[in-house]
């Protein structure tokens, strides 16, 4: 179906960053996969071309463009099977923050280096004994004069060891009935006394991404690095979260599009029998199903884009994206890896990494099952 979102402006820049990826992107892949992690320079090219944080206000060193110019950025690095360059998690997860809810002191320290690429950002909430449960975070922050001093462990950070600025989510009141409310959130700067950045984690896919444990012991950050009120971390996080499952939906989308596209390349050049295997029913029926699943998903998604995009209240339906478009993806991409028959299961085949990189989108940003608990509450249940 016909796409309505983009203008032509839009269409411009896709090209642009679709050139981008040819000549800085896919011819490294290969060696970010066996180093676990992309080159900074990659990062210093992509804000030098206007390509990160695109929505950025031009005052603080931004390109003055949209979401939908991330949305372009995270469709386009999907049908390059890039997985490991985190573009999607610095310009629209971590730096909205900064964006929202940093003063204006701070905003023109962090946000030019945001667009540039010479700040790479993280986020650290997730811990070794809590997920998804954010009010049960350990990491706490304690205020000592014009500073705080901030102990804990985070784990599975994106970005962990790149990273020259993270937001990390600490207890500011340990009191357990001030659970929500004592959540705080910290800028803290890589190369801060106390701030380590620890193993980079191996993983079943994302093979680029340098997934990494970070842990903070009495590790001492100014005041002024503390992001809105003291206690207010909970509820900003929960306003951040409708647009991080969007991007998730966003990216997983784009991966079973690109990847039933490869697939029926292949059916009609793989033979068997005497013909293509695109001439078998059995390939044909499978295919057809992927591809009502994918264009139902697009229909969905764009909409819900469009939504987004003029500012409306979507927890409900970003949550439902976030499951149903992740769920359908790895089963279109699952689907299609069994028509490469044993090349499907080598990891130079791009539908391999693809169908590795699928299965933690079930489980980031909040994993599935929770996204069903918030869409009932959203439905009054």
């Amino acid at each position: 179906m016909e796409r309505t979102l983009f203008t032509a402006e839009h269409t411009l820049f896709r090209q642009s960053f679709r050139q981008f990826v040819e000549r800085e992107i896919k011819p490294h892949q290969p060696r970010w996969r066996e180093q676990g992690m992309v080159d900074r320079e990659a990062w210093r090219k992509a804000g030098a071309a206007g390509f990160l944080c695109p929505w950025l206000d031009d005052k603080y060193g931004g390109p003055g463009g949209d979401f939908l110019h991330s949305v372009i950025v995270m469709e386009e690095l999907a049908y390059a099977y890039e997985s490991g360059f985190a573009m999607a998690l610095h310009s629209d997860v971590v730096v909205p923050y900064l964006a929202s809810f940093a003063s204006e002191e701070q905003k023109q320290r962090w946000l030019p280096g945001c667009a540039s690429g010479e700040l790479v950002t993280a986020i650290a909430m997730t811990e070794p004994g809590t997920g998804s449960d954010l009010a049960a975070i350990a990491t706490t922050a304690v205020k000592d004069g014009d500073h705080y001093v901030i102990n804990g462990a985070k784990t599975f950070i994106s970005n962990g060891q790149l990273c020259d600025l993270c937001i990390v989510a600490a207890k500011t009141d340990p009191d357990p009935k001030n659970a929500h409310r004592g959540i705080s959130l910290f800028v803290v700067e890589a190369g801060r006394a106390g701030f380590t950045k620890g193993k980079k984690l191996e993983k079943m896919g994302m093979a680029s991404q340098d997934t990494s444990e970070l842990s903070f012991e009495d590790c001492r950050v100014p005041a002024a690095n503390l992001l809105g009120p003291e206690g207010a971390g909970f509820m900003q996080l929960m306003q951040k979260l409708q647009q991080e499952r969007l991007c998730v939906a966003i990216g997983s989308q784009a991966a079973a599009e690109q990847v039933l596209a490869d697939t029926v390349t292949y059916t009609k050049e793989r033979h068997a029998f005497g013909k293509p295997i695109s001439k078998f029913q059995n390939t044909q029926f499978k295919l057809v199903e992927c591809a009502t699943k994918v264009e139902i998903g697009r229909t969905f998604l764009d909409r819900l884009t469009a939504d987004h995009v003029a500012g409306k209240h979507l927890v409900k339906e970003c949550s439902m994206a976030k499951l149903w478009i992740t769920e359908m993806s790895q089963q279109v991409i699952d689907d299609c890896l069994q028509f490469f028959g044993g090349y499907g299961y080598m990891l130079e085949y791009p539908v391999t990494r693809a169908f590795m990189d699928a299965r933690v989108q079930r489980i980031y940003a909040g994993t599935n099952e929770i996204m069903k608990v918030i869409i009932a509450k959203q439905m009054g249940l």
